[in-house]
């Protein structure tokens, strides 16, 4: 049944297309889930998932089979807003498709590995379940805001703990084993206002952080590659002051930082190389790291430090040999093989709980956030027959060997 793969998908074209187009059209920005969420645990239903629950953050989490070993496909249903509706060429949540590309906001990211999951539990249902493997199919929330959160909360909370997750950001077909990490940081200035007329009496808040931002811009410049995640960085990504009126002297300062982190870099050292600057000690700065701590649309909330780890699977690790051999199986040529730039669910399932965690999925990662976002249908179709070969070449890989 193994050549099968690509002409079972094909079979089922038609209403997963069909699907994705539905979840296109239901708009559905972190903590606002709740109407998408529903429409595909119906799908899930209507498919014949012998379960689909939703736990208390509002996770979807469908599972076909009931065996020990567990393999979890994951992703995210939230999407960014729009932005500047006149860059796009098409009403961003028609769902249309024109030349075999369907067109909408959260069609690359990433709706379309959602999509692509569900239907490929369908084929899993109609090919038979491996004996010993449970696969869950998880619908999560609230990762555009905060990756990962949701997967701290299935594995912390939920007591799930899978032998392979996989991940279906957009790769373009590609598997991946890995990206860097990242984190959130603020770096505060103090001064002492004053009345505008006669700034020299007090202390500009804003003139201390000038110095500093200079110095981060080259920070960023002096950070070394590292392989194979590449080189980490840091962007000043916000910039706001305080002070009692606009005619006034600010008395304080704060810019936000965004920082990604390649091999070997932590929250630890990327807090002391800021604090370490000239310019942060001359300014007396305080450097933090940054929490999140916002309502899920079920209204549960769920802290977490904005500490988002690297991680990567290594090459020879048997999940990155079962996602091979399951590319071979599938489309019969060999796969090829990469990281993510941006960051995923992974910082939680890899990153924090150390789950074996591999990356397929359909569309393109540089039509993230971008107008007119977009992804080829036989992507949708090609890979649900990945994760269908996936499922069946984990059930061959030994429990002692998968979980390495």
């Amino acid at each position: 049944m193994k050549n099968n793969y690509l002409s079972d998908a094909r079979a089922l074209e038609a209403d997963l297309t069909a699907f994705m187009q539905d979840i296109i059209r239901i708009p559905s920005l972190s903590s606002q889930e709740g109407n998408v969420i529903a429409r595909i645990r119906e799908e899930m239903e209507k498919l014949g998932y012998d379960e689909v629950t939703v736990d208390p953050m509002g996770n979807l989490i469908g599972r076909i089979g009931s065996g020990p070993r567990v393999i979890a496909l994951d992703g995210h249903v939230d999407i960014v807003d729009v932005g500047d509706p006149s860059l796009w060429d098409r009403e961003p949540f028609s769902a249309e498709i024109e030349d075999g590309i369907l067109y909408g906001r959260g069609a690359s990211d990433m709706k379309g590995g959602v999509a692509s999951s569900v239907y490929a539990g369908a084929l899993i249902l109609q090919r038979g379940v491996p004996d010993d493997v449970t696969v869950l199919v998880t619908a999560t929330v609230q990762e555009e805001d905060c990756d990962g959160l949701c997967w701290q909360y299935i594995a912390n909370e939920d007591g799930i703990r899978p032998e392979l997750v996989v991940i279906t950001e957009p790769t373009s077909l590609r598997v991946y084993r890995g990206h860097r990490g990242r984190m959130e940081m603020e770096v505060h200035t103090s001064g002492v206002s004053c009345h505008g007329s006669a700034p020299e009496r007090g202390v500009n808040a804003v003139y201390k952080m000038a110095d500093i931002i200079a110095d981060i811009e080259a920070l960023n410049e002096r950070l070394e590659p590292r392989e194979p995640l590449g080189k980490g960085t840091v962007t000043i990504s916000e910039i706001r002051s305080t002070s009692p009126s606009l005619c006034a002297v600010a008395d304080g300062c704060t810019i936000h930082l965004d920082r990604r982190l390649t091999v070997g870099e932590t929250e630890e050292t990327s807090v002391a190389e800021i604090e370490a600057l000239p310019s942060v000690k001359a300014a007396e700065a305080t450097v933090t790291v940054l929490d999140y701590k916002v309502p899920s649309y079920t209204g549960l909330e769920y802290p977490t430090r904005k500490y988002y780890p690297t991680w990567q699977l290594p090459a020879d690790a048997p999940g990155t040999q079962a996602a091979l051999a399951a590319h071979r199986n599938a489309f019969g040529e060999e796969a090829e093989v990469g990281f993510w730039v941006f960051s995923t669910n992974a910082v939680a399932t890899a990153g924090m709980s150390g789950f074996p965690t591999i990356g397929f999925g359909p569309g393109h990662e540089k039509f993230a956030h971008a107008p007119n976002e977009q992804v080829e249908v036989e992507h949708l179709v090609r890979a649900s027959a990945f994760y269908v070969a996936l499922v069946d070449e984990f059930a061959n890989t030994p429990e002692e060997e998968a979980s390495r």
